[in-house]
């Protein structure tokens, strides 16, 4: 069950397809991925070695459940996790508007 104003609210259910001989059919039931809209960036930020996604929300949106955001502007990110490492160290991300 989603909540009303879900971001997943939108997301088609998962249906198996024709399983693999001798691969056994998954009782799986969920939503497919949500389709991403490509979000407008208005602030830059530069990453420091402290910065973290969650941190990030809150600073910039007084709210650090909306890391989210951040990174479906930033979709390069997808590997950082909520801890962004040194290698992202300088790099320059896109935060976008809190709500569209």
């Amino acid at each position: 069950m989603l909540l009303k104003n879900s971001r997943y609210q939108q997301a088609r259910p998962f249906v198996a397809g024709t399983p693999a001989p001798g691969v056994p059919v998954s009782g799986f039931r969920g939503l497919r991925a949500r389709s991403i809209a490509s979000l407008e960036g208005v602030i830059e930020h530069s990453i420091t070695d402290t910065d973290r996604l969650d941190h990030l929300a809150r600073h910039y949106y007084d709210d650090d459940r909306l890391w989210w955001r951040i990174l479906d502007a930033n979709p390069q990110l997808l590997d950082a996790d909520l801890l962004l490492g040194d290698d992202y160290v300088g790099r320059v991300i896109l935060i976008p508007q809190a709500k569209a």
